[in-house]
């Protein structure tokens, strides 16, 4: 039987709490609690919304990669704010993040684009992200033609349309399951990156 929760407690940095939440659930998901939901907004204004992988964070920001010629790429190009969603069905709890949207450094992005797999960084080069596709072989056609290029080279270099972005947080909203539908909500807000942080609490 589920017990009462233990109230969250304010702290000065929502890092420290988004750390050890991330932390314990890595030990609880089965797959991939660095998965997170991220919306932009198109053209039009209309919302968008994927799964995405967090890749890395620290006080600056959220960090993800991906291709600028993809939908996500121009959405945040075109209106650099962004919204992430963490949900850990596994231990109840999510945290929602907002904020401005900016490009990682090259440096950045070579040195995770240097760590992925062979494999994955062929498939990124040969991929036309979000493009219209006939079919399964035509993108297996790609991934082969673009793994003979490279063949016998020790690096495959990151193409210049594939990168990272970081939303950079002006607000953290950590939230956790209550019995009775009496969750637990507590909030960070700051008007720019680097200003103090306002804590509050919200009704469930």
């Amino acid at each position: 039987m589920r017990s009462e929760i233990p109230e969250m407690l304010p702290e000065p940095d929502p890092m420290v709490r988004f750390e050890t939440w991330l932390a314990e659930a890595g030990a609880a998901e089965p797959n991939d609690p660095n998965a997170m939901a991220l919306a932009s907004v198109d053209s039009t204004g209309l919302p968008d919304l994927r799964m995405v992988l967090l890749k890395g964070h620290d006080a600056l920001g959220f960090v993800f990669y991906t291709n600028f010629e993809s939908a996500k790429g121009g959405e945040l190009l075109a209106h650099p704010k962004a919204s992430l969603l963490f949900h850990w069905k596994s231990v109840r709890r999510q945290i929602r993040i907002r904020g401005p949207v900016s490009v990682v450094t090259r440096e950045e992005a070579d040195a995770y684009f240097g760590s992925r797999p062979r494999d994955s960084r062929i498939a990124s080069i040969a991929s036309a992200q979000s493009r219209p596709l006939k079919d399964r072989a035509e993108l297996k056609a790609e991934v082969a033609k673009t793994a003979a290029r490279f063949e016998g080279d020790d690096i495959v270099p990151r193409p210049d349309r594939w990168s990272g972005f970081r939303v950079s947080p002006l607000q953290i909203e950590f939230w956790q399951d209550g019995l009775h539908r009496l969750h637990d909500r507590l909030v960070y807000r700051r008007p720019a990156a680097g200003a103090p942080w306002t804590i509050g609490k919200l009704y469930p």
